[in-house]
């Protein structure tokens, strides 16, 4: 039989559940069926390829499993004309498919205690039968099999069907050949039921064997296999022969292996053939795994949306792009992918839980472009070094191919997806709808090593009291490892850690009560960051526009938010002043079902910012439930606490559900202990999503206590209870051409302070906006506002707000040109009252202009005017990127800034050059001027100026 047949699939029949079949966990021996096993049900065997011709042979096989365990136990065999009449005329209406409840329902009208159901498959002159046997009083498999042959043999392979459902022990030695099962420590069994879509588990020789979800394993030549719903199973092909990862595919297996076709399209229409044809091929050789394409265009290559080769842009992913991502773990919720366009742009990102992508997961491989007459060419190199996945040679992952033809509007996948997984680039986050990779052949479990030291020199200085900047010279090195413990637990240590290379924070104009939230950009943090987040879900479908939503709800200020019980930031920084890290080590990791973290960092003294020598520890676990499912636990420590004497700890548990297509709960309930602060250092979250493409609504519960302080986390606003209901209408209309979807949307946010329940602040939204096909957005909505002050609130220069409630109203109306376009960004337009005074504002974000496929600019500005009774003020904000890419691996980048609040302009100028493949060199450049643009002179004076050169090297064993 074919080497690559690995597990059991059953169809429609056995698998669409309404409510979990789960394996038997506790089996001692395999199940035979005797006179003392009770009595049997058999239902009809569905036909997966659906072709009429064959529909026969699934009656036939019944019939013969029939006649084979009558001798041993009574029987009832079900004919479709019974299963027909038993579940009515929705099922003859064409309106429903029977399932496994009804399986069920309909052997236990008979009596039975054990239900056989399965499935065949043909291809060509090929046929594959599976079977399973399921206890009817608790829903558990008992038992399965498969068998291969030639169709002529059919009645052979019934037999053989039936000796291995029918014999014990010994035969099942056999079965096992046909299975490939792994140890029960290994096992990823889940909950059976995956939105409707089929889904199986084997037992075999009394051990889970390996799962496929979706259709059995294509036999060799074909790489592809499809089920009645188009979920995919995909084969990847051994190389035989050398591979040049040049992006031109004229090496002989492309001639003569099949390629992976068939692209489905997700947006605009949900389930149409793609517009446009791709080829792909999934290859592997003892050390690589490869991922190529044949990406077809009808238009002319000035029309192809291709303007970056930055690694890890958001523009990036406005571009016309092909892409794959792979769950190495099979638990069809967390991903690595890797993408480019038609210049060759390197790009790649980490998922969690179905969403939380960590674009700053910068792993080692290389990707070739190349053209030919009609398209594009790509050629992707991925070390199997740079992925973890389980143990053990042969493996079975979790992979999704993506096209996004951006003049369109286009996005399609290898598998179907529904649209309100997110109708875009969101959808590749769907991991538990990818398709299944069968036939990897994975490198020995050999520890990998990675050493990278770094070597830094600069020059600063700084100007003092007497106005002269004395310029000091500094020099430094270090040392990054990073240590593969398992194949799926990596071990990270840092020495001397430097992070000059990152690039400086985007200052913002903050008119709120609360602390604002700048993410976290130095590298050594940002790997394997997923692992840590704390009661985060994933993406589940849309309220995506017609609301403003700063901060995740919150009023007029959006300080509504959840906590972030561990923010990174809190580590080697402090008061805005960097504090030296001396060293650490992490280890992060998957172990069975278990998702694994745990950090240690030493921080040294700093003078300016008063820093003491500080220990900061995280433990976090995460285990998988159900299909899309998990719950955890956090654990942080603060040797040295910032608000009190002794040590800061936080501790808390989260849960994440996500069921069907668009379903998912969220909650978490967390606590601090701090040295003489006690009582009210809870908090606590719960939320609902119903996230649909037509509908959506979303409900949330959340509380921070006054003495809530996480020491290695996050909290912009304290001491308050928060509820937010939010429910939207988003329509397609078919009648209006250029239109994409309409969205209406409101919301209803009320917070009151958590000890006394003074509401602090009552907003209402209403929000309309329109997305057209070429992806242009515009949008409107109004807010009523209440806000309660319960100490005086001073937002800029001379003027305060006294204490008391406020009421006020405004609107903001905002144009969003689609990301594809030469010139995009969103504008915004906001006007009306401001507490008992007046505001206009002005802005334009993430902007940007392309001067040509490798020069742009990415300008951003915010203009607010403020007129109230305690007086005016205006700030203006200008934020500058200008860019410019040499090649995919080496580019330039100068950020400029210029703040009104403060009078100051500051740039920071970065040439990055990845010159082999994981090393680096850096050179940076910043400054900070004072400056006053109403002088005459309008003097800029140098506040400070810095300039630094720093190598690295990636050293693999």
């Amino acid at each position: 039989m074919p080497h690559t047949i690995q597990t059991l699939v059953v169809g429609v029949f056995a698998i669409t559940l309404s409510q979990s079949v789960t394996p038997a966990q506790e089996q001692s021996q395999p199940l035979s069926l005797t006179p003392t096993a009770g009595r049997i049900a058999i239902f009809p065997f569905e036909n997966i390829n659906n072709t009429p011709d064959d529909d026969w042979i699934g009656q036939g096989i019944a019939e013969t499993l029939g006649a084979h365990i009558q001798e041993a136990a009574q029987v009832d065999i079900f004919t479709p004309s019974r299963v027909l009449e038993f579940i009515g005329a929705e099922s003859a209406a064409g309106t429903r498919e029977p399932g496994m409840t009804d399986a069920i329902a309909l052997a236990s009208t008979t009596g039975a205690q054990y239900l056989i159901t399965g499935a065949y498959q043909r291809l060509r002159d090929q046929l594959r039968i599976t079977a399973r046997i399921v206890d009817v009083t608790n829903r558990s498999v008992r038992h399965t099999a498969t068998v291969d042959g030639l169709v002529a043999n059919l009645f052979v392979l019934q037999d053989e069907l039936a000796d291995l459902l029918t014999t014990s022990t010994d035969r099942e030695v056999s079965a096992a050949r046909t299975v490939t099962g792994q140890p029960a420590s290994e096992s990823t069994n889940q909950d059976g039921q995956r939105d409707g879509r089929a889904s199986t588990t084997t037992l075999v020789s009394n051990r889970p064997a390996t799962i496929i979800d979706g259709p059995p394993a294509p036999i060799e030549p074909e790489v592809i296999s499809r089920d009645a719903q188009r979920n995919a199973t995909i084969r990847a092909v051994k190389l035989d022969g050398e591979i040049r990862v040049d992006g031109s595919l004229d090496e002989p297996f492309y001639q003569t292996t099949n390629p992976i076709t068939g692209f489905i399209q997700q947006a605009p229409l949900e389930g149409a053939d793609a517009t446009e044809q791709t080829e792909a091929w999934i290859l592997f050789d003892e050390t690589n795994l490869y991922v190529s394409g044949r990406v077809s265009d009808s238009a002319s290559e000035d029309e192809w949306v291709a303007n970056e080769m930055r690694r890890d842009t958001r523009t990036l992913r406005q571009n016309d792009t092909f892409a794959v991502i792979l769950d190495t773990f099979y638990d069809r919720r967390n991903a690595v992918a890797f993408y480019t366009n038609p210049l060759g742009a390197i790009a790649d990102f980490a998922i969690t839980n179905e969403g939380n992508p960590n674009s700053d997961w910068n792993p080692v491989w290389n990707v070739q472009v190349g053209r030919f007459d009609g398209g594009w060419t790509v050629e992707m190199e991925i070390p199997f070094k740079s992925l973890r996945y389980r143990p053990g040679p042969n493996q079975i992952w979790g992979v999704q191919l993506r096209r996004a033809i951006r003049r369109k509007n286009e996005w399609a996948y290898i598998t179907p997806l529904p649209i309100s997984a997110g109708g875009g680039p969101a959808g590749i986050f769907r991991v538990s709808d990818a398709a299944t990779l069968v036939g990897l052949e994975v490198p020995s479990g050999s520890k990998n090593i990675e050493i990278k030291p770094y070597a830094i020199a600069g020059i600063n200085g700084v100007v003092d009291t007497n106005g002269q900047m004395p310029n000091t010279a500094t020099g430094n090195a270090g040392l990054d490892f990073k240590y593969g413990v398992t194949q799926n637990l990596t071990a990270d240590f840092t020495y001397n850690t430097d992070f000059a290379q990152v690039e400086v924070d985007e200052q913002q104009v903050n008119l709120t009560r609360f602390s604002l939230f700048f993410p976290e950009k130095r590298e050594f943090f940002l790997e394997g960051r997923g692992i840590f987040d704390f009661a985060r879900g994933g993406i589940t479908g849309g309220f995506g526009g017609a609301l403003r939503r700063g901060g995740q709800g919150g009023g007029f200020f959006g300080g509504g938010n959840a906590p972030t019980i561990f923010y990174s930031r809190r580590i080697g920084l402090q008061s805005g002043t960097v504090v030296p890290i001396i060293g650490g080590g992490r280890v992060t990791g998957k172990v069975g079902s278990f998702d694994v973290g745990a950090l240690n960092i030493q921080t040294d003294d700093e003078v300016i910012s008063g820093a003491t020598m500080t220990n900061f520890s995280v433990v976090r676990m995460k285990r998988d439930i159900l299909r899309r499912s998990s719950v955890g636990m956090i654990l942080t420590n603060r040797s040295v606490s910032s608000v009190g004497n002794g040590s800061n700890q936080a501790f808390g548990a989260d849960a994440t559900f996500s069921f069907y297509e668009n379903v998912s709960l969220l909650g978490y309930i967390a606590k601090t202990a701090t040295p003489g602060i006690t009582g009210e250092d809870e908090s606590y979250q719960g939320r609902f999503n119903y996230g649909g493409d037509r509908y959506g609504f979303q409900a949330e519960h959340l509380l921070v206590g006054d003495n809530f302080i996480p020491d290695v986390g996050f909290v912009r606003r304290d001491n308050f209870r928060r509820t937010y209901t939010t429910a939207r209408f988003s329509p397609r209309p078919d009648s209006i051409a250029s239109i994409r979807q309409f969205s209406l949307e409101s919301s209803f946010d009320f917070i009151q302070t958590a000890d006394t329940g003074i509401v602090e602040t009552r907003q209402s939204q209403l929000g309309f906006s329109t997305q057209f096909e070429n992806s242009d957005r515009v949008g409107i909505s109004v807010a009523d506002n209440y806000e309660f002050l319960s100490r005086t609130f001073s937002p800029g220069p001379g003027v305060s707000f006294p204490i008391g409630g406020y009421s006020f109203q405004d609107v903001e109306a905002t144009y969003s040109p689609g990301a594809q376009r030469r010139v995009n960004g969103t504008l915004t337009i906001r006007a009306g009252e401001y507490f008992d005074g007046d505001i206009r504002s002005v802005g334009f974000r993430q902007g940007r202009i392309e001067l040509t496929s490798q020069f742009s600019l990415e300008p951003s500005v915010s203009i607010n005017w403020v007129d109230t009774p305690h007086g005016s003020f205006r700030t203006d904000l200008a934020v500058s990127r200008v860019n410019y890419t040499f090649t995919p691996r080496m580019f330039f980048s100068g950020l400029v800034q210029y703040n009104s609040s403060n009078n100051t302009v500051s740039s920071n100028l970065r040439l990055r050059w990845e010159y082999s493949p994981g090393s680096e060199l850096f050179v940076v450049y910043t400054e900070a001027r004072d400056t006053d643009p109403l002088r005459p002179d309008r003097i800029a004076e140098l506040r400070n100026r810095g300039f630094v050169v720093k190598l690295n090297r990636l050293l693999r064993y």
